[in-house]
């Protein structure tokens, strides 16, 4: 009685009587949509890996991977900072440098020498401590950095030669199998013989590392596509509903973003040189070519943020605020009339400290907005606070330059791409015809009912064919198969308008209501 797994044997074919129990599967797959809240930014740091995306959750988390956030352009830790403080924490991020960063390195009694994991200053703070061990006639080897838990390799036994180099094999391989591989220092035999003298050391006493921050340009964080890859295209294949490159300005290197954006199906947050104009932002994205849905160009009226790392005011870019507006937005929603937390003021508004106080014209903000140039200001139609005041990305098409329009298309988009390739394989039939067509309303249908879909009349906002209609013999024969999916977005309400006549002579009409 054998029970076996269906289309793992032939059931036309068997010899042997028995019973045989087949195991099916279910035939309508249930599609899942994917994560919309996750942010990717590139920038310098003053430690961590270089190149490689890694998942940060929280500000203490970004400092035990890459360092404090630092008071300068390109920095990787100061949007992420700004973004946190609005809510946002699901993060990749990637440091980048200009080739120049080294590690920092101690020679440890001139024995064994110990050299940061990664390049940047923050390794010159590495502390040792060598002391006795927890048991007799053994040794113990701390490794701390700030914003990291101490590493301690305890029991190391040896004499002369022997004992340093088990201090490196510990050091690099782990000494037990709660204690693995040092996570701060990579650790090398010196040739030292002598008997350890216990104490403590810094690494401000050797080499010190260099984060290689300041050749660091725009170009430098767009990187390359070639394996390994670089900046912005490490992250390919992350799942980053939002990305940016902080401080990013340079107009030559719009549309070279936009067109990662639309390849990855991530919505670029781009930014303008601090102190920016209304016709030189207008006419600078004329001449850069930019017009994509892809792409959100903020007006380059900086931010003034309160750093509370480096306790200062600071003039940062709207790229950090911007992008957590989104991300924390379910992808049908619009930044527009949102509120944002943390701005002190900014260039054009003057800050809190200073007394200023101004607000845009109408002339400026439609100059902008006709543009495809959004911009970060107080007051808001909602209110007196900061906010995104249009809510557009960069594209010159009305049907499609909303943030709903990018981020429901991209959601959309990746969940159908991460989903439906499971069909891929199978026979080509009506049952077929039939689960495509089932998984794909089923999701849709989810949306309907979770708000992320509607329609001012009631009506079903989507429909899906997938059949013989459009799918003939003689495409199915070469291995064709087509769906085609109809998607009806719900609007933003951008232009409200109120009409209200009032004086001695109007005539009010009543309508009664009978039960």
């Amino acid at each position: 009685m054998p029970i076996v797994q269906q289309g793992s044997i032939n059931t036309t074919a068997l010899v042997v009587p028995d019973l045989y129990v087949q195991i099916v599967p279910p035939q309508t797959l249930l599609l899942n949509g994917v994560p919309t809240d996750i942010l990717g930014i590139v920038g310098s740091a003053s430690w961590g890996p270089v190149g490689l995306p890694v998942t940060i959750g929280t500000m203490a988390q970004y400092a035990a991977a890459f360092g404090p956030v630092m008071p300068r352009a390109f920095d990787l830790g100061t949007p992420i900072a700004t973004a946190v403080q609005q809510g946002a924490q699901n993060f990749r991020c990637v440091r980048v440098t200009d080739g120049t960063d080294t590690p920092a390195s101690l020679t440890l009694q001139t024995a064994i020498t110990l050299t940061a994991r990664y390049t940047g200053s923050l390794g010159s703070g590495i502390s040792v401590v060598l002391s006795t061990g927890s048991k007799a006639n053994t040794w113990r080897i701390t490794v701390a950095l700030s914003a990291s838990t101490p590493e301690i390799f305890d029991n190391i036994a040896g004499t002369g030669a022997a004992l340093w180099q088990a201090i490196v094999s510990a050091i690099n391989i782990g000494n037990g199998a709660l204690r693995g591989a040092s996570q701060t220092v990579v650790a090398s035999y010196a040739g030292g013989t002598a008997v350890p003298v216990a104490g403590s050391f810094t690494f401000t006493t050797g080499t010190p590392g260099t984060d290689g921050a300041s050749g660091v340009t725009a170009a430098t964080l767009i990187g390359s596509d070639s394996v390994p890859r670089a900046g912005m295209y490490a992250l390919r294949g992350q799942g980053c509903s939002v990305a940016l490159l902080s401080d990013a300005t340079d107009v030559t290197q719009y549309t070279t973003q936009a067109e990662f954006g639309l390849s990855e199906g991530i919505y670029m947050i781009l930014a303008g040189p601090a102190g920016d104009t209304t016709a030189n932002a207008v006419a600078t994205k004329a001449s850069a070519g930019l017009d994509s849905y892809a792409a959100k160009l903020m007006f380059g009226d900086w931010l003034y943020w309160n750093d509370q790392t480096n306790a200062m005011l600071r003039l940062v870019s709207p790229q950090g605020f911007a992008a957590r507006r989104l991300v924390n937005l379910s992808p049908e929603q619009s930044s527009l009339n949102k509120q944002l937390y943390s701005i002190a003021g900014s260039q054009r508004s003057g800050s809190v400290a200073s007394g200023q106080s101004s607000t845009y014209a109408t002339a400026d903000l439609q100059a902008l907005f006709q543009a495809g140039i959004d911009v970060i200001c107080n007051p808001q139609p909602g209110g007196t606070y900061w906010g995104v005041r249009c809510g557009h990305n960069s594209s010159s098409n009305a049907a499609v330059n909303g943030d709903n329009y990018t981020r429901l298309t991209n959601y959309i988009a990746a969940t159908l791409s991460a989903g439906m390739g499971v069909y891929v394989g199978s026979v080509i039939n009506s049952t077929l015809f039939q689960n495509i067509r089932a998984t794909l309303l089923s999701f849709l249908q989810a949306m309907l009912g979770e708000g992320l879909l509607g329609s001012t009349d009631g009506s079903q906002p989507f429909a899906v064919i997938c059949d013989t209609t459009n799918n003939p013999q003689t495409r199915t024969a070469l291995g064709y198969v087509q769906a085609d999916v109809q998607v009806q977005f719900q609007g933003i309400n951008e232009k409200f308008i109120v009409n209200v006549e009032g004086g001695q002579t109007v005539q009010v009409s009543h309508q009664t209501l009978t039960s």
